[in-house]
């Protein structure tokens, strides 16, 4: 917030419609899902230091830029200007927030569903990110955040399609699941869901809380239509004698949403939790199959490397694996060109949706502890680009300074002096020979990551011992720490990128020549058998 208008979210989820596949009109969703985002939450008991993670890829064709928003004092009786058209009160004070985590640890990530489009109430004041702006300058935990954000749109009303929240403080991770009442009408259909301690949740746009308490406010809360209004509308009889579901009364599925979004949720419970063995049909559209589960137990408590690498995914060793197969090509790579659905010969068919996209323009993943000063135990992992790409660079919750690289540059001019550009360049020239530039990119990125993570606990003791003493040089010595090497990765990435084309330039490989692997020529000659062969002597 500054001079009392909304900052402009640069960062939020651009939304193209998908072409391509027609969708019965019965369960048309209000968005597509071609640029879409992917959310993991951890609760304490779920990770292997008490730590609440949430993670967010926000995905879609723009440049992003990091922002930080400065705590501020407001006069009595001012407003937030430029909200959707209008203005809505101010409080008196408003929290310091660095991305999307607060100076309270409080962090909010979120995915679109979409849902019912006749839902939708454009005359409304708040879009989804001002509502998570908004909740993390006013909120010191997260149930306040749902609180806020729930109070707000009552009031001012909310403009956006169906989101699913992921909110986090550290204590507890929520999922909170909102969509519009329609048009002309102020609040919202919402309800918002604890993830039980020990457990992690997903979702990737696509509605997920179905059944829930009525009467367990410490676990569940909810808006006062949430049955009401689907009745009304017809989307749920209370004589079916079944039980009222929030994701299939606002959020139906059809075969090509499941397979965009539920194969994501599958792909990260299966691997952080491959003992319960869940299978395929359900994310593929099989009729009858059984949903997954809201939350899960995984085999074993997640460390921040762990988080890193579950959003890390293109179904690898599995058999949607989208690094084999002739669509790969000759290095295997996963890029798809947009959009997801085509059409041959009548016939509907879908790319594989994964969480690793190109599309990605940043994520992070947020690091909340209870056992640590506020100051200290709140993180931003945050990385320009693709998650397959990215390298997680630690901005701690108090810091009151950006890396310039992480503020300059438009999509619409490429820069070395932007970080976004320079990440950028990077997967995008590495997609050339996919299958042997991947492991230049992940040798580096291990490093880093590697060295940040085995430098934590020396940063943060030194940081905690100057804030007993001096808090402001404690907020200093952060934000000198989170910067400057921030700064250094996008000057060691350059240096990636640069080295990447030299070492892979013509289609050499370090000055070698590697040819085709046999596979992928088995496959030219299956298509066109005579073309390329040399007749005997």
């Amino acid at each position: 917030m500054r001079n009392g208008k909304l900052l402009p979210p640069a960062f939020i989820c651009v939304v193209l419609l998908l072409t391509g596949i027609p969708v019965p009109a019965a369960a048309q969703p209000a968005l597509p899902l071609d640029d879409s985002c992917t959310s993991l939450l951890v609760t304490k008991g779920a990770s292997t230091d008490g730590s609440v993670f949430i993670t967010y890829t926000c995905d879609g064709e723009f440049h992003s830029h990091l922002e930080y928003t400065p705590a501020a004092d407001h006069p009595s009786g001012s407003f937030v200007e430029d909200i959707g058209g209008g203005q809505i009160r101010q409080v008196p004070h408003t929290w310091a927030v660095v991305g999307y985590i607060n100076e309270h640890q409080v962090a909010i990530g979120e995915t679109t569903f979409g849902g019912r489009r006749e839902l939708s109430n454009r005359e409304g004041l708040l879009s989804y990110p001002a509502l998570m702006q908004l909740a993390l300058e006013r909120a010191k935990t997260a149930r306040e955040a749902i609180k806020v954000m729930t109070d707000l749109v009552e009031e001012y009303g909310y403009r956006s399609s169906g989101e699913s929240f992921s909110i986090g403080d550290k204590e507890e991770a929520w999922i909170l699941e909102m969509i519009g009442p329609g048009r002309g009408v102020k609040g919202a259909i919402w309800v918002a869901v604890k993830v039980p301690d020990g457990h992690i949740a997903a979702h990737a746009n696509k509605a997920r809380i179905g059944r829930f308490p009525l009467n367990d406010p410490e676990n569940c809360i909810y808006s006062e239509n949430v049955t009401s209004l689907a009745v009304e509308k017809g989307y749920y009889d209370p004589d079916s004698g079944e039980p009222f579901s929030y994701c299939e009364a606002y959020c139906p599925a059809t075969p090509f949403d499941l397979r965009v979004t539920e194969t994501r949720v599958w792909s990260i419970f299966r691997r952080a939790a491959p003992s319960l063995d869940l299978p395929s049909d359900y994310h593929r559209g099989v009729a009858g199959a059984e949903r997954y589960p809201l939350t899960i137990k995984p085999d074993h408590k997640l460390s921040v490397a762990d988080v890193f690498a579950l959003m890390r995914d293109h179904y690898e060793g599995t058999d949607f694996d989208m690094t084999k197969g002739v669509d790969a090509g000759p290095f295997g790579n996963p890029f798809h060109v947009r959009p997801l659905g085509w059409e041959v010969d009548g016939a509907r068919y879908s790319w594989e949706r994964p969480i690793s996209t190109q599309q990605t323009a940043f994520s992070f993943i947020s690091q909340s502890r209870a056992w640590l000063p506020d100051a200290v135990g709140g993180i931003m992992w945050y990385s320009p680009d693709d998650t397959n790409y990215a390298c997680y660079m630690p901005f701690y919750c108090c810091i009151d300074a950006i890396p310039v690289s992480f503020t300059v540059g438009t999509i619409r001019e490429f820069s070395w002096d932007s970080a976004w550009w320079v990440f950028n360049f990077v997967s995008n020239f590495s997609n050339l020979m996919y299958s042997y530039m991947i492991e230049d990119v992940r040798a580096v990125q291990s490093e880093i990551e590697g060295t940040y993570l085995a430098m934590q606990p020396i940063v943060e003791e030194t940081a905690v011992n100057l804030a007993v003493k001096d808090p402001e040089l404690a907020v200093r010595y952060l934000t000198d720490y989170s910067v400057t090497h921030a700064e250094l990765v996008v000057t060691r990435w350059r240096r990636l990128g640069e080295s990447l084309v030299a070492g892979y330039n013509d289609g050499y490989i370090h000055g070698r020549s590697q040819g085709y692997p046999e596979e992928w020529l088995r496959r030219v000659l299956k298509e066109r058998p005579d073309q390329f062969r040399i007749p005997p002597e």
